[in-house]
């Protein structure tokens, strides 16, 4: 009878013991979902990516990988500083700012034809940070934030963090620099978002500022 027993608590115990195993390897696999979500600031690491197109026009800030054809001194990746210029070894500062890549690549290829023969250039844009929206008012994060391609009012102001608890959702409006002037835009969230008019979504440009009122 004693053995018997000492026999049942152990099972027991080992059945604890495999409860208590099974439970903390559900718990570690919910961190690990939980973990795998984007946070915001892993989205807008994600949006600094260059998506820039032949047409792009570099600028301010965007950081640009040069490369040489077998020329591996002279290759190397550059920030456009706040002068438009970027620093390219042999040639000195040279202008960067208001070209397309390439553009740039045939500038740079031209000039180092003093010092090498044949030079072969491509100029990529590793990031864009040259073109940014700036959201203000009652919002949780004010700032600058990149702009990407086809980036609407919505999607501009998801990057924000939400609205403060006094913001005017009706009463939101763009301010865009056009021709010299400064048009303004109305926007109301709560419409848009209802369904109503989506033109008033409209895709921004470099320079839109965003107010919530």
């Amino acid at each position: 009878m004693e053995n018997n027993a000492k026999l049942a608590l152990a099972a027991a115990v080992g059945l604890l013991l495999t409860l208590s195993a099974g439970a903390q390897t559900i718990s570690r696999n919910d961190a690990i979902d939980k973990t795998s979500i984007p946070t915001t600031g892993r989205l807008q690491e994600q949006q600094t990516n260059s998506t820039a197109g032949p047409d792009f026009v570099i600028g301010r800030d965007d950081v640009l990988k040069i490369s040489v054809w077998k020329e591996t001194d002279l290759s190397n990746t550059l920030t456009v500083r706040p002068d438009g210029k970027i620093s390219v070894a042999l040639l000195g500062d040279i202008n960067a700012a208001g070209f397309t890549p390439t553009q740039l690549a045939a500038n740079i290829t031209e000039k180092l034809k003093k010092y090498i023969s044949d030079p072969r250039v491509t100029v990529v844009v590793n990031t864009i940070n040259s073109r940014k929206v700036f959201i203000l008012g009652e919002v949780l994060h004010t700032g600058s934030y990149n702009l990407l391609p086809n980036m609407t009012i919505l999607q501009a102001l998801s990057s924000a963090g939400g609205f403060s608890q006094w913001a005017d959702l009706k009463g939101i409006y763009v301010l865009r620099n056009e021709g010299g002037k400064q048009n303004k835009m109305r926007f109301n969230y709560k419409h848009v978002v209802k369904g109503g008019d989506v033109k008033e979504n409209v895709v921004l440009q470099p320079g839109d500022t965003i107010v919530v009122p």
